[in-house]
């Protein structure tokens, strides 16, 4: 099985999915990098996932309020920790419904608040910060393993464990991250969380997920099967290039989007941000800092990679802009959660190579795709 890369302890812990730890490499040299913005859309500062698998929450919420600035002209934090609590009650609904034959982890795809905001609404950060009696820091290693463990007791039938899952489910969420207001005060004024999310424009039918993957037919929708599709939700699939061509048209048209990509390759590195995808793996340690030739990525290969493992979905980010490099290379900014000490200032920068074959799909607003693939769409754009 090929060895995975995994990040120094720091970064373990605040990494999507955890791996085991590698021995420690010698200290990088300085970075020849220097990058010139091309594109760039605001959005509010890098904030810290802390000890929990929510970077999905994360890299949906920053995508959400720079689409409010979009939207309206307004910064508002949003409330991570109310699309994880959110999400957990669907997902506790789903396994124990499917008597523990789906998914039931951390995890989740950028998909999930903008599925959770249709059923349960949005709350502002000021409303809800998911950290009870001091905390500073999200850590989820109790909370998940109490949910993990009521969700497997209800979901045995043979235990007759009844429907109190409504009851208890909930109660271990407040225990964690607090109850949630049923009415909240923002801005002089009270609202809801279905009465905030009409204030903030967002409209959660707007939004679709494209991806490339060459099993399936293009220019149709797919549940595409990967384990943090828990809700099997439809992606949209498109051949390689046009994938990328509506990646960066949203981006020059205004529009940031919302990234699951595989991030746990070598050249993945929180400690210079610069995340290349070398033609020989002999640079992988090289081209963190210097320029190396990159990999010329082809649809099959992309899909080979995908279909024996070496492509997975390990990380979300949010894609703020297209910057390019001094020798005119254009790079993905993708903002992290990983805190601002991470990377470059809490930013990576991906190269176009490295988005072609790691990149699993991103979420977009649906006005952002070029017109002539959404006109290849449209029976599927509401």
């Amino acid at each position: 099985m090929r060895k995975k890369y995994i990040f120094p302890l720091f970064f373990l812990l605040l990494a999507c999915n955890h791996k085991s730890k590698e021995p420690a490499q010698p200290k990088l040299p300085e970075s020849q990098y220097i990058f010139t913005p091309v594109k760039e859309m605001p959005a509010l500062p890098v904030t810290e996932q802390g000890a929990s698998g929510t970077c999905w929450s994360f890299s949906t919420a920053s995508f959400l309020e720079s689409e409010i600035m979009r939207l309206k002209g307004e910064q508002i934090k949003l409330s991570e920790m109310y699309f994880v609590r959110s999400a957990y009650l669907l997902k506790a609904q789903n396994y124990i419904l499917r008597q523990g034959t789906a998914r039931f982890t951390e995890g989740g795809l950028n998909h999930d608040p903008i599925i959770s905001a249709s059923f349960y609404g949005l709350l502002p950060e000021s409303a809800y910060t998911g950290l009870i009696n001091g905390q500073t820091q999200h850590n989820h290693f109790k909370l998940f393993k109490e949910l993990e463990d009521s969700v497997k007791r209800y979901a045995n039938p043979a235990g007759n464990p009844g429907v109190a899952w409504k009851q208890s489910v909930p109660q271990v969420l407040d225990k964690y991250l607090g109850p949630v207001p049923a009415r909240f005060d923002y801005n002089g004024n009270t609202y809801t969380s279905q009465s905030f999310l009409a204030y903030t424009k967002l409209n959660p039918d707007d939004y679709i997920t494209i991806t490339s993957f060459s099993h399936v037919p293009f220019y149709k929708p797919f549940v595409l099967s990967i384990p943090a599709n828990w809700a099997n939700q439809e992606l949209l699939n498109l051949p390689l290039d046009e994938f990328i061509d509506n990646i960066n048209h949203a981006i020059t048209s205004g529009y940031s989007v919302a990234l699951d990509v595989d991030g746990t390759e070598p050249t993945f590195s929180a400690e210079q941000g610069v995340v290349s995808l070398p033609a020989d793996t002999a640079d992988n340690r090289r081209i963190l800092t210097e320029f190396r030739p990159e990999k010329q990525v082809t649809q099959q290969l992309r899909q080979d990679a995908f279909e024996n493992f070496q492509t997975t979905d390990d990380h979300l980010m949010h894609i703020t802009g297209l910057v390019k490099d001094q020798q005119d290379h254009l790079y993905y900014k993708c903002k992290n959660s990983w805190g601002s000490q991470s990377g470059r200032k809490g930013y990576m920068y991906l190269s176009i190579p490295y988005m072609q074959m790691k990149a699993i799909s991103v979420l977009l607003h649906k006005e952002g795709l070029a017109d002539s693939t959404a006109d290849r769409l449209s029976r599927y754009l509401r």
